[in-house]
């Protein structure tokens, strides 16, 4: 028995958002195709919840309205100067390189004594004092600072990304 409309778009409409975000590399446009897509899709159901994979029919609609948004907006678009694009918005830092950085911050974290790593963690990712790192670790806070010093000699000697970013 086909599922209803209502119940195939609360099944999947994260799903097809997902799809659509990733075809348009922006999530409002991705918003737009499948609003058209699916006000299309209510008004001709009966056949489309029929077949046997109206997931898959509704995926390929969203992908023609996104093939077909582009041939329609790259009739209409206008080139504009860096200067201007860059005044709309500025260019940002690719996060894959933030996320190579921090894994490879944690790559090294890893390695250092387990003292030396909580007393890292504690202190940058808990922002916790001196003493309160010494009653968690059960020593002084002398050799809380002792720790973190030579954590903190180790992980420069190995790179020097700041442990606060890495660990964030």
């Amino acid at each position: 028995m086909p599922e209803g409309f209502d119940q195939f778009v609360a099944q999947r409409l994260d799903r097809l958002l997902r799809f659509a975000t990733a075809l348009t590399c922006d999530p409002h446009l991705a918003q737009d195709i499948v609003q058209e897509v699916l006000l299309r899709a209510q008004s001709r159901w009966p056949r489309i919840g029929s077949l046997h994979a109206p997931d898959l029919y509704v995926r390929r609609m969203v992908t023609n309205e996104y093939l077909s948004w582009r041939r329609r907006r790259a009739a209409t678009d206008i080139a504009s100067e860096h200067s201007t694009l860059d005044a709309i918005g500025r260019p940002t830092a690719d996060p894959a390189v933030a996320y190579a950085e921090r894994e490879a911050m944690r790559a090294r974290i890893a390695v250092l004594p387990r003292k030396q790593r909580a007393a890292i963690v504690l202190r940058y990712y808990e922002d916790r004092t001196d003493d309160e790192i010494a009653d968690v670790l059960g020593c002084s806070a002398g050799t809380v600072r002792s720790h973190l010093s030579r954590a903190l000699s180790t992980l420069r000697a190995a790179g020097p990304r700041p442990v606060k970013e890495a660990l964030s």
